[in-house]
């Protein structure tokens, strides 16, 4: 494990594998690097690969301060720079996407490639929204998340799954659940939706979109309509019950990347 100065906040992080090239994986909110863990065992051998914990999470360190998506582009460009890496592809869970994108607007070229897994890229749902709206009361945030962990579990049987989302996300204190309502909800507000956004790059980067659920093949038919116009733009439903397929189905995503890196 290494560690690196963001401001006053100690960020840690993991560096595996070798090449001027490195994954850059960027956990969700409420969640730490450990999602990551058996996705990026299976890329070091051929490829290096940086996965970090945000301020506030897993263990990296908290000064105790509010803090939002500024002070995540800021922990993600600090391991950057520690790291030395020539050029960076984030790798980015769910809404962390939103760093990801900041990242090469600050960056450019040195971020050549983008992967999202389990991302609402197109307009965020209206029952989704009011979520977030209730999360961002400190005391509803947990009433809140817990409904969002049934729904994301229901059916699901895959132990690592469960046990992430219980063990790991399940930690998190309500104040945290309602920075995260108040961060996506903003991101969304500013942006429109993570296709528009990337849409608005004078050279938009080439982007993977991994997810498993919802099965709603509307929402797959948006993506795929989108992609046909905008052919930088690639999605993938993969064979997966949860929300969490890098944990459910981490061979299917690794093939899923390396072939979209090495095209």
């Amino acid at each position: 494990m290494h560690t690196t100065s963001s401001g006053d906040v100690s960020i840690s992080y993991e560096d595996s594998g070798a090449g001027e090239t490195a994954f850059l994986f960027l956990p969700g909110w409420c969640s730490s690097r450990a999602i990551f863990g058996e996705l990026a065992s299976r890329l070091a051998p051929r490829h290096r690969v940086l996965a970090m914990d945000w301020r506030g999470h897993g263990d990296s360190s908290s000064n105790e301060s509010d803090f939002g998506a500024a002070e995540l582009l800021a922990d993600a460009l600090a391991v950057i720079a520690a790291s030395g890496a020539k050029q960076i592809i984030p790798v980015a869970m769910s809404h962390a996407g939103w760093v990801a994108i900041e990242l090469r607007r600050r960056l450019g070229a040195r971020i050549p490639k983008l992967v999202a897994i389990d991302w609402i890229v197109t307009d965020a749902p209206p029952p989704f929204l009011g979520a977030l709206a209730a999360m961002q009361d400190p005391a509803q945030a947990i009433q809140v998340r817990d409904g969002l962990f049934a729904m994301w579990t229901e059916g699901v049987e895959h132990p690592g799954v469960l046990r992430f989302v219980r063990e790991d996300m399940g930690t998190y204190a309500a104040s945290m659940w309602s920075r995260a309502g108040r961060e996506i909800a903003g991101a969304y507000t500013r942006e429109g939706n993570p296709l528009k956004a990337l849409a608005a790059f004078v050279t938009p980067p080439p982007t993977l979109h991994l997810y498993g659920q919802p099965t709603d093949p509307g929402y797959l038919g948006a993506q795929e309509s989108f992609a046909a116009e905008h052919p930088w733009f690639t999605v993938h439903r993969l064979d997966a019950r949860s929300h969490f397929p890098a944990i459910e189905v981490t061979e299917q995503v690794q093939k899923k990347i390396e072939d979209f890196v090495a095209a």
